[in-house]
């Protein structure tokens, strides 16, 4: 193995010998916090490791974890690499059958059950068998529990390092389009990448040690990338959040140098800021104003702030750029570890644009468009599945599905998808993507989704924000139908939208998004097909 690669295990062996006494997680209770230092992480993952090791598995073997960001998430993942096993984490918020279908799919021998969305499904969704062990905010059966484990374990003494090219862990995508597919990533992957972003993203190193915050589901790429492990890389301080309701304050009170998220928090956030300070009051803001609505968003010792997982309406960002936040957008995915591009210059971020490639990544435009990176980030395919293997990997190029295309600073602009095009019957071609960004800046929609194949102008699906549920109907109305004259007026002729049509909405247990609340677009065309192929009097249509 490469002496210039650490792997997390490494790394983890690395802090608690020389910062045994820095706290590295914090969970919360009522807005009190638990810390755990590294000795303490350390000790409560080689007890676990040891609990594992006596079940006997095949080395290699697949252990679950179903469970919503604790710090035990994070510890039972370090103890699952101990025992040199594979990690196989599943969203809090997946559905039953795709459930059902990784853990069998990934033939899971252990599970790690904590706080998830159908707790109450779990004997119909757990395959008979596998073991299940409770950790923090369990609330289903389980033969025994993370405390008990660690109370009747000793630790592990030794410190093994794992192969560099050995599997550790298999991400299952979200399944926008059917079964989740497993996305295999080894143990050098992180030790190969993190340096480089945080070279890049100038994190790391300083006199303050980063604070972060986890909120969202670690069981995806970014989350397990941007946060676990570059906080285990830069020895950051992880605190994680309680809840919803709870997030807000936390926040606050963390007041994180470091914070990624996704552009329907950004969207929350203005909402949430414009409901209080009427817009034209807000355009006259000084630095001093600004800098409270920063400190009230906790946001205000953040030095790099990201988003991404989905485009980001360009007027949210520009709002916080404009606030003093400035929201960096990046695009990257679970097949690459998020190892893709980010916008890194210092200059004013250009809203909608993805960025540059980081450092020893390469990326290209095929004829037809198509987005492809290289690097040393990349998965080594789908587990079980080296058909779609074959698709996604060719050359050593992944093929991402996704069009774009480069300006002459060679920053990236994603411009759509190539399934998600869509021709009307003038002939013309349709990107939803970027109908959608106009109409996701609207305060009055929570959700929207484009569509019209067959038709002869574009429809947009949309559910309402919780802004828009409170306005009376007249006034909401008014609202929308003033607003997609106004967008119309801007597009060409052929994609200018004729009907915006208010649905219910659209959530994970009704299989109209993935766990990570992407747009599930087939099945949302699917459910509402008999009002896309309504014949509507009126350009907006409530359901």
């Amino acid at each position: 193995m490469s002496t210039t690669i650490k792997t997390p295990l490494e790394m983890m062996y690395h802090w608690e010998s020389v910062a045994a006494d820095q706290v590295f997680l914090r969970q919360p209770k009522d807005l009190q916090w638990t810390e755990f230092t590294w000795a303490q992480v350390s000790d409560r993952a080689r007890r676990l490791a040891n609990y594992i090791s006596a079940q006997g598995y095949e080395p290699g073997s697949r252990i679950a974890v179903f469970a919503k960001n604790c710090a035990d998430w994070v510890i039972v993942d370090f103890a699952i690499m101990l025992s040199g096993h594979v990690s196989v984490p599943l969203y809090p918020g997946q559905d039953a059958p795709s459930s059902r279908y990784i853990l069998e799919h990934s033939e899971s021998q252990l599970i790690f059950l904590g706080q998830f969305d159908i707790a109450a499904q779990a004997d119909e969704v757990l395959p008979a068998g596998i073991k299940r062990v409770a950790i923090q905010g369990c609330a289903c059966e389980a033969e025994t529990d993370i405390e008990a484990i660690i109370a009747s374990h000793e630790p592990m003494t030794d410190s093994p390092v794992p192969d560099s090219e050995a599997l550790m862990t298999i991400l299952y995508t979200s399944g926008t389009t059917g079964n989740p597919k497993g996305v295999m990533h080894v143990h050098g992957t992180p030790g190969r990448i993190l340096p480089r972003m945080q070279k890049d993203w100038k994190i790391g190193g300083g006199p303050e040690r980063e604070r972060l915050i986890s909120y969202l589901p670690l069981s995806h790429a970014a989350e397990r990338c941007i946060v676990e492990m570059n906080g285990l890389y830069c020895n950051g301080i992880i605190s994680f959040s309680e809840s919803l309701e709870t997030f807000a304050a936390e926040l606050r009170e963390v007041e994180p140098t470091f914070f990624f998220s996704v552009p329907r928090l950004w969207v929350k956030f203005k909402a949430a800021v414009d409901a209080k300070i009427p817009p034209e009051v807000q355009a006259g803001f000084g630095e001093e104003q600004k800098e409270q609505v920063r400190k009230q968003l906790g946001l205000n010792q953040a030095r790099m702030v990201l988003t991404g997982s989905a485009p980001c309406p360009r007027d949210v960002q520009n709002w916080f750029i404009n606030m003093g936040v400035v929201l960096r957008e990046g695009y990257s995915m679970t097949e690459n570890f998020c190892d893709g591009t980010f916008w890194l210059s210092d200059e004013r971020p250009q809203a909608g644009c993805v960025g540059v490639p980081l450092n020893g990544v390469q990326i290209k435009i095929t004829d037809d468009e198509e987005v492809c990176f290289k690097s040393d980030g990349l998965m080594i395919g789908y587990y079980k599945n080296p058909e779609k293997t074959a698709e996604a990997l060719i050359d050593g190029w992944y093929h991402t599905g996704d069009t774009g295309k480069l300006d002459e600073e060679g920053n990236l602009w994603i411009t759509g998808r190539i399934s998600e095009v869509f021709k009307t019957t003038k002939g013309k071609f349709i990107q939803p993507i970027k109908l959608e960004d106009d109409f996701g800046s609207l305060i009055e929609l929570e959700q929207v989704c484009v569509c019209g194949h067959g038709l002869d102008q574009p429809l947009l699906l949309a559910t309402l924000s919780e802004l828009g549920k409170a306005l009376p109907s007249a006034d909401l109305l008014a609202s929308l139908e003033a607003s997609l004259e106004r967008i119309n007026s801007k597009l060409a002729a052929y994609e200018r939208v004729k009907h915006i049509v208010i649905t219910p909405e659209w959530t994970i247990m009704n299989g109209l998004l993935t766990p990570t609340m992407k747009l599930k677009r087939k099945s949302i065309i699917a459910h509402f097909s008999a009002q896309i192929e309504a014949k509507h009097e009126s350009t907006v249509v409530f359901m």
